[in-house]
């Protein structure tokens, strides 16, 4: 016998599935942001080369 179609927002039972419905995480946070981190290592790192160049011009 074949089974009756299913509303597209149904799932149809899966035989030994324990897939469960989750919550999400919410949206936010510092490790969600690259870009922050990704600015402060640059600033560092030009921190660090004027320094360096500060320290050239001073010879």
């Amino acid at each position: 016998m074949t089974e009756s179609l299913r509303p597209p927002e149904e799932t149809p039972p899966v035989e030994g599935s324990i897939a469960e419905a989750h919550p999400e995480r919410p949206d936010g946070g510092v490790w969600e942001h690259p870009g922050i981190w990704l600015t402060l290592i640059v600033l560092g790192c030009l921190i660090i080369a004027a320094f360096f160049a500060m320290r050239m011009v001073d010879l």
